[in-house]
């Protein structure tokens, strides 16, 4: 029985040590595209990733679709570029 006992406790301590390790903050990101109505103000609600998703949700609703100005003005990083050094002599 305590045999037993001891397994049980190894692997629920395992299963935890799973569950923690996989569970990794989310990524964060910008949609490209927002709705703007009477309810939501400026910029809208920015949950649209194409401009047919926002019109679909814009129809009937009294709004209109915009482009998000977090992701249109978002500065990407760049990859860096090695120098690389010409001897000339």
């Amino acid at each position: 029985m305590r045999k037993a006992m001891l397994a049980l406790l190894a692997l629920s301590a395992a299963g935890a040590a799973l569950i923690t390790v996989g569970a990794g903050p989310a990524a964060a990101y910008d949609y490209p595209y927002c709705l703007s109505s009477r309810g939501y103000g400026y910029p809208g609600e920015c949950s649209y990733r194409t401009y047919e998703q926002c019109q679909a949700s814009a129809s009937g609703r009294d709004g209109y679709c915009n482009i998000n100005p977090a992701a249109a003005y978002r500065q990407e990083q760049q990859p860096r570029r090695k120098r690389r050094y010409r001897n000339d002599y």
